[in-house]
């Protein structure tokens, strides 16, 4: 609920401080001293457009600061501040902060934290309900009929909404696979040509680099061809350099045993034969690696031609190739299995199709019944409200199957009709400031136990009658508020008379500044206020004696 209300610099608001409470709160005041300013003032700070002109004269910016108190957070409060970064602990006040500058420009915080006048309006329609002489939102607005309905009729919308995403799954695999058949069908006689090109050069993941590296060794051994036949000539036969050394080595382990320096000798010798022998196997094992045969080159070659042909007609790499042709495989495996494939889809989908239909049938006809006991709460209201000629209706029509949805297949509005004779249209379409209002009033209370707004606001609801009417809307009024927090602008004696807190709004003026304030009144206070109601600028004691009868009363 609103707990507090704080106004700086509002048109004729200078400062402002007001605590609310729980039950019913009366504004009351002279025609022209201020209550409108009140009410653009909470409109600004749950997030209406901001105009510049609020800003009271001479002041560079103006700022207006609402707490709501909350026992727990409603869910869709909470996934909105969830949504939007906001953290709010358990228990805390929520805290709406908008400061509105001269030249137009506006910032928001929500309890110390910046965001967007976006969030302000999101979550708005959670704190605070406002319905006055030209509302266009709210009750009125045929948006939220189906939902206010649903809960008027305790509709359980899970599991039409779960039968709604099974409906939707099933037919988009159905669409899915109807449209890789039919475009696979289109392609079935270029898929077999592409998978029989493929199947005859049967490429292998990683073969393109091994036939690179291949190919290179090869052209290498055909250019290196004779410097390798030169080399292993000086290390093979008698004539070679490493026979000679060997030759060597052999005399000279003759005589390494008549002194050191020969044996070193030997030494020394004996490891260049065996380097040269190594080198010698060596460049036997480089001749074998680069051999060069043109028949093997020219297989090579045309293998890597034919494989990176291929990849470049199917615009992928040559390693991607396999992948294809499973694709291709697949897709032609699909043109041969896919009538049965489709055939289980389509029972699939006709299977959930018809399970929807049945619980939103279910929903409707829910619907329906709850309309019929919605409008026969509604008409009970309208008689003492002074709408005796009105009649209330609760439209539930069917929608077309292309605006089906998780909520059902029903479009629901609001009707009435102001005079007999009149067919039904939408509640602003016919009614008049005074007359939509109090209609107004009649729903909310017949779906006073189906939640809403933390606080709901009437503006001069009584506008225009008097007498038992405006006892009437008293009453209901308080028995709304009973529940939770309601505010009532009022001209009304016995719509004030009901309040639980009355505040009383007046003007005042000293040279040429005017300001607008607003008081909490004491019982005495209150009653002297109920008496001008009802006498007018002279207040008598007869009307003083009338306010107390009316207070009693109340």
């Amino acid at each position: 609920m609103l707990s507090r209300l704080s106004i700086r610099n509002i048109v004729l608001i200078e400062a402002l401080d007001l605590d609310f409470a729980r039950g019913l709160g009366v504004l009351t005041g002279e025609t022209g001293a201020g209550k409108s300013i009140l009410l653009d003032a909470l409109g600004l700070v749950i997030g209406n457009r901001a105009d510049s002109g609020l800003v009271r004269a001479g002041e560079d910016r103006a700022i207006v600061t609402a707490s709501f108190d909350f026992g727990e957070l409603p869910a869709m409060l909470d996934a909105a501040l969830e949504e939007g970064g906001v953290v709010i602990e358990p228990g805390e006040p929520l805290i709406l902060r908008r400061q509105l500058k001269a030249d137009g420009g506006s910032r928001a915080w929500l309890n110390d934290q910046p965001v967007s006048v976006a969030l302000l309006r999101e979550i708005a329609p959670a704190l605070v309900e406002i319905h006055g002489q030209h509302d266009d939102r709210g009750l009125v607005n045929a948006k939220g009929h189906r939902v206010l309905l649903d809960r008027f009729a305790g509709s359980d919308l899970a599991g039409v909404d779960a039968a709604w995403k099974t409906w939707r799954t099933a037919q988009g695999a159905l669409d899915t696979a109807r449209e890789q058949v039919e475009r696979a069908a289109q392609d079935e006689d270029l898929l077999v040509a592409h998978l029989a090109e493929m199947d005859k050069l049967q490429p292998v993941v990683g073969e393109e680099e091994e036939l690179a590296l291949a190919r290179a060794d090869m052209q290498k051994g055909e250019r290196l061809s004779d410097d390798l036949s030169a080399l292993q000539h000086l290390w093979q036969g008698s004539d070679s350099a490493l026979a000679g050394l060997r030759s060597a080595a052999r005399q000279l382990d003759r005589i390494a045993g008549e002194h050191p320096l020969l044996a070193e000798a030997l030494a020394a010798l004996d490891r260049a034969v065996i380097e040269a022998g190594e080198t010698e196997e060596k460049l036997e094992e480089a001749a074998e690696a680069l051999s060069f045969d043109p028949a093997e080159l020219d297989r090579i070659e045309t293998r890597l031609f034919d494989l990176r042909g291929l990849a470049r007609k199917h615009s992928c790499q040559v390693d991607d190739l396999p992948a294809k042709m499973v694709e291709m495989r697949e897709a032609l495996d699909a043109i041969e299995g896919g009538s049965e494939h489709i055939a289980a889809l389509e029972k699939a989908a006709q299977k959930a199709a018809l399970a929807y239909r049945e619980k939103a049938d279910a929903l409707h006809d829910l619907r329906r019944a709850a309309a019929k006991r919605l409008d026969k709460a509604v008409a009970a209201e309208l008689k003492p409200l002074k709408l005796d000629a009105a009649r209330f209706q609760t439209s539930v029509m069917r929608l077309p199957e292309s605006r089906w949805g998780a909520s059902g297949m029903d479009a629901v509005e609001f009707l009435i009709s102001t005079n007999p004779g009149t067919d039904f249209a939408p509640l602003a379409k016919i009614a008049s400031g005074g007359e939509l209002s109090r209609f107004i009033l009649a729903l909310k209370v017949a779906l006073a136990e189906e939640g809403g707004a933390a606080t709901v606001i009437f503006d001069e609801i009584d506008r225009g009658v008097g007498g038992a009417v405006a006892d009437a809307i008293g009453e209901r009024l308080a028995r709304l508020a009973a529940g939770g927090q309601l505010l009532a602008v009022t001209h009304s004696p016995q719509v004030a008379a009901r309040g639980n807190r009355h505040y009383m709004i007046s003007k005042s003026s000293r040279g040429t500044v005017t300001k607008t304030s607003v008081a909490p009144l004491s019982d005495a206070e209150r009653q002297e206020e109920i008496a001008r109601m009802l006498s007018g600028a002279e207040v008598t004691e007869e009307a003083r004696a009338q306010a107390s009868r009316l207070l009693e009363g109340a």
